[in-house]
């Protein structure tokens, strides 16, 4: 499918700063788990918050309470492993519940299989004792935080395995964990308009629940220019010029986000 030019005239920007906590894969040291940060009309969101993401706000100096949501794409322990210290931290340090978005699928399995074991205790036995939980509803845009919706979208990454991918403010796609999928990218940029993707991308073949670099090569230039690449291992330096007209994005960098272009911005605090 040709890709359509992309024309902004018509359209508002898609207006997001967003920080990247780590940029590696599930097995990363250097880069730490991929997960993000978000701010929005003076509100933060968490874009997932697996292992090694307290460790991360910390050497950035980022209070746990600074944290107003957090949004949870699946529930491998680098996309959710450090829930638990945040659900500890906020109830009986912080004194508040943060909001926990997440489609509504994922809600039993995150608390029977992953969070139950340690943060039930006999006056705390739910999800809802720790978060102020908020189920959403893939294909259904949704207001998360003002000036920042969220759509979630179905992606194929462990059979059986619910797992989404965001589209934020109809503009911005941010996978989480998902197999190559062209047709996708391509619908999401000829029919709704998408003019940003990050992507995770395992840099060595075979892709079989991520897409790999080789796969995304196949993609047409004028869609690689649009893809800034994430959750890659540690040998990333290695990798560098070898991508195509994709780039890499970086670890605790703070990027602009405006009408396809994508640039070191400023502190976020």
């Amino acid at each position: 499918m040709p890709l359509k030019a992309f024309s902004h005239a018509d359209k508002g920007g898609c207006g997001l700063r967003l920080q990247m906590l780590g940029t590696g894969s599930a097995f990363a040291k250097s880069f730490y788990n991929n997960n993000a940060l978000l701010k929005s009309g003076g509100r933060t969101l968490l874009v997932d918050f697996g292992i090694t993401a307290p460790r991360a706000l910390f050497e950035l100096g980022i209070g746990f309470d600074e944290i107003d949501a957090v949004l949870i794409s699946h529930i491998h322990a680098d996309h959710i492993g450090g829930l638990e210290e945040l659900a500890f931290q906020m109830k009986f340090i912080y004194r508040r519940k943060p909001i926990l978005y997440l489609e509504e699928s994922l809600v039993t399995p995150l608390w029977e299989h992953s969070l139950r074991g340690g943060l039930e205790q006999e006056a705390f036995r739910s999800l809802e004792d720790y978060f102020e939980v908020r189920p959403l509803r893939a294909g259904r845009k949704c207001e998360l935080l003002p000036g920042l919706s969220a759509e979630l979208v179905l992606t194929r990454h462990i059979p059986n395995k619910p797992s989404f991918s965001f589209l934020f403010n109809d503009r911005f796609f941010y996978t989480a964990d998902m197999t190559f999928d062209r047709e996708l990218l391509e619908r999401l940029v000829n029919e709704r308009g998408v003019d940003t993707i990050f992507h995770d991308c395992q840099l060595h073949p075979p892709g079989v629940v991520h897409a790999d670099l080789a796969m995304l090569l196949t993609l047409p230039e004028e869609l690689q220019r649009i893809i800034y690449l994430m959750h890659y291992g540690d040998d990333q330096p290695a990798f560098v010029g070898r991508t195509g007209r994709m780039r890499f994005i970086e670890q605790h960098k703070i990027y602009a986000i405006e009408n396809g272009q994508v640039e070191i911005a400023d502190p976020m605090r």
